[in-house]
């Protein structure tokens, strides 16, 4: 490498340490607004007893029981723990749904079935325990959402992005130097386009009157690394980059939309099943393999791996509303959905993807039916089929052989894992300059093994700051769980953190043989035009959990007032 001049060195001897002083302050910022600030719940109907106290139904489904995890706690001892759930659509209907109660679920005097209307003032008896269910007109509805605080009261999100820009201007300032000179053009235009991106988006959001652009900020914090890894490894293909995450935030903002009307949403799920199964298939036929997997397919100068937009169908078919939670045949197709992914998944060879769907259905499989059963069956099966696997796929049962051995064939079996671990070493706590790394030339160095690039170009620091991003939007969507307005949202948002948690400790953990290499990517940083593009769907559904008031495009601001009923469809009443 040519001898860098004087001015030059002083620029990434201190970038290097602005850096990740800037990386902190947005993550502290995003942190402290996500996590700090107040969650006041929205209130939709009230439940009043007879003694006259009104008991606040908090979501679009509540359950009514003796249980202390109950929506509305009964504490008679003839209602059942999970006696009967509430129910509210998009466009402000309810209906009453007993859970195969002892008692039993009357509406007026007429006993209760499945999805059985009610309306404002209606009796509803839970096993002689009588309440009148009250509607929240819209007047009231305003009165309570002005009282609810707005997020960036405290923590202004345009000012934590103005960080971010600064901290992208300065990793910039350091490919300026480390470029070779054909490749300097194409890679600071990238990082303009994405600078350009994030504040159009930003202003997009400001004109529709939403203050909550934390998980956007730590989205394009990821991206922004994702870039720098792709300026080090490829930087001839840096229009590819831009264009993928063009594609990813035009889909995320599209998912949004879609994800307001809950109806809409309903009726086309069976529909994405069948999207994720015939891209499935259509990848076991003409996938091209890949480092042992064939789940790649190539169109010209694109080549894409479907299996990374299964990852949103799987989660928007998993996450079914609250009406069909406890319909055991409902439970028992997605069962069979999920199998069939994972065989698939598996018949292409692709391990660790397999993996992570397996464990994001547990996390939805158990949000539907609280069951430890169905997950200790689930994980049975698992083991079993993990030993089959193992024994018809060289390849992977190689990987687990070397797992805890990579130094013991430095040049064969542990080649790649003991360069990352080199790798990562070398860059200590601050790194060695972006574009200074030598991992970047190691095969999948840039998707598989991304922390270990991170941890040498930028240093220690950024590469945990990154993990601590994606913690940041796992326990952001966990805490809205409480407060989400929709078992639907709440569901699909806590299954997309859980799979980029999995993802994201396979990557780190894997590269550096801590865990067995699977071979899977770091969420919005590694390389990939398709990964960064699921990865941006998934955060719709991460939007779609936060209920603050005027946080989120994804929640409608003021739902429409009923203006006729649609009766149940039969195939629901029979469930």
């Amino acid at each position: 490498m040519p001898e860098i001049p004087e001015l030059s060195g002083y620029i990434m001897t201190g970038t290097r340490y602005l850096l990740p002083l800037l990386a902190l302050w947005v993550l502290a910022r995003c942190l402290r607004s996500m996590l700090r600030e107040r969650y006041e719940p929205e209130t939709w109907a009230y439940l009043v007893d007879a003694n006259g106290a009104r008991h606040p139904v908090f979501h679009w489904e509540c359950i009514v029981g003796r249980s202390r995890s109950a929506d509305v706690v009964l504490e008679a001892p003839s209602v059942s723990r999970l006696h009967a759930s509430l129910q509210r659509d998009g466009g402000g209907y309810w209906t009453v749904s007993d859970l195969r109660s002892r008692g039993g679920t009357y509406v007026n005097g007429d006993e209760a079935g499945l999805l059985t209307p009610i309306a404002d003032g209606d009796v509803l008896d839970f096993a002689g325990e009588e309440m009148v269910f009250q509607t929240v007109s819209r007047s009231e509805r305003e009165w309570l959402e002005r009282r609810r605080t707005a997020p960036g009261r405290y923590v202004g999100p345009g000012v934590t992005l103005l960080i971010l820009t600064l901290f992208q201007a300065f990793l910039t300032l350091e490919f300026t130097v480390t470029a070779e000179e054909a490749y300097l053009i194409p890679v600071c235009l990238a990082f303009l386009a994405l600078i350009v991106l994030e504040w159009f988006c930003y202003l997009v959001m400001r004109s529709v009157r939403r203050t909550g652009f934390e998980p956007e900020t730590l989205a394009f914090f990821l991206s922004t690394l994702g870039t720098a890894v792709a300026a080090s490894s490829t930087p001839g293909d840096m229009l590819r980059q831009v264009l993928f995450l063009c594609v990813g935030v035009a889909l995320f903002f599209f998912l949004g939309w879609w994800l307001r009307d809950l109806r809409r949403v309903k009726a086309v799920r069976w529909l994405a099943a069948l999207m994720a199964m015939g891209l499935l298939a259509v990848t076991i036929v003409l996938g091209e393999v890949r480092g042992g997997s064939g789940s790649w397919l190539n169109f010209g100068a694109f080549t894409v791996q479907p299996s990374e937009i299964v990852k949103v169908l799987y989660i928007y078919t998993g996450a079914a509303t609250l009406d069909r939670l406890f319909a055991r045949r409902n439970l028992i197709v997605f069962i069979l959905f999920s199998a069939v992914c994972v065989c698939a998944l598996a018949l292409m060879g692709d391990f660790g993807t397999a993996l992570v769907f397996f464990a994001t259905f547990l996390v939805i499989a158990f949000m539907r039916s609280g069951s430890f059963a169905t997950l200790f069956l689930a994980v049975g099966g698992a083991v079993m089929a993990g030993f089959l696997v193992l024994s018809v796929k060289p390849y992977v049962a190689e990987r687990f052989m070397t797992w805890g051995h990579a130094w013991e064939d430095v040049w064969d079996s542990g080649y790649q894992q003991t360069h990352a671990m080199s790798a990562a070493a070398s860059g200590g706590l601050f790194g060695r300059g972006a574009g200074e790394g030598s991992l970047v030339n190691i095969t999948a160095a840039d998707t598989d093994m991304v922390f270990a690039v991170l941890s040498e170009e930028l240093g220690l620091i950024i590469a945990v700051l990154a993990m601590l991003a994606v913690i940041a939007l796992a326990l952001f969507a966990v805490r809205n769980a409480a407060r989400g307005r929709s078992t639907f949202y709440v569901i699909a948002g806590c299954a997309a953190v859980s799979l980029m948690m999995v993802q994201m400790g396979l990557n780190i953990f894997g590269s550096l043989d801590i865990l067995p290499f699977t071979g899977v990517t770091f969420p919005f940083v590694s390389r990939g035009g398709t990964s960064l593009v699921s990865c941006w769907m998934l955060l719709s559904f991460i939007k779609a959990t936060d209920t603050r008031r005027d946080a989120s495009f994804v929640v409608s601001r003021e739902p429409k007032e009923p203006e006729y009923y649609d009766e149940p469809e039969a195939e629901e009443a029979e469930e």
